[in-house]
């Protein structure tokens, strides 16, 4: 099971909200007082570095997101998340959230699970942007996520590879050149 398994369930203790494009649902430095369950959409994870954004993760529709270390820890947030095109969720506050958590053993698992995924997550990001050239880091994105490539904006892209846009407009073209068999 996984926590769309549980979505009727979290609607009956959520809301719906809906974003437009470009519209905050979490600032950096404010605290996470919500889960976000996608219905529709997209959104962003993404820190500010002296005015050079990181973007972390991409959320679509069907994925759950908060900035769990600021939900989870009750401190301020060093991340934003940001809707990079019409989105539309069911937030969960975090005392409606833990009270189902703690009444439900079986979610509790799902969600620590989901959890756990998202660790290894970040631990493949963080090492992909040590060890993998920019190229690299584009044409193992072009692989495995394809639909990601395709449906995010080049310069939200560019910062999640850890790159400039222009420098991912360079990659591409090489990309281009490059016969195929």
């Amino acid at each position: 099971m996984s926590l769309i398994d549980y979505l009727d369930q979290l609607k009956g203790i959520g809301h719906h909200q809906t974003f437009a494009a470009g519209t905050d649902l979490l600032c950096e430095g404010d605290v996470a007082t919500h889960l976000f369950v996608l219905e529709q959409g997209a959104v962003r994870l993404w820190h500010n570095d002296d005015g050079r954004d990181i973007t972390v993760q991409f959320f679509f529709e069907g994925q759950v997101v908060s900035s769990f270390e600021s939900f989870y820890l009750v401190r301020p947030s060093q991340f934003s998340l940001t809707a990079i095109e019409p989105t539309t969720v069911i937030a969960v506050a975090e005392p409606a959230l833990r009270q189902m958590l703690a009444e439900q053993p079986a979610l509790m698992a799902v969600f620590t699970d989901y959890i756990c995924h998202r660790f290894i997550d970040y631990t493949q990001y963080f090492l992909n942007r040590i060890e993998e050239s920019p190229e690299r880091r584009y044409c193992t994105l072009l692989a495995t996520q394809p639909a990601l490539v395709a449906r995010v904006p080049n310069y939200e892209l560019a910062s999640y590879l850890g790159i400039t846009p222009v420098s991912l407009s360079r990659i591409r073209a090489r990309l281009k050149k490059i016969p195929t068999a």
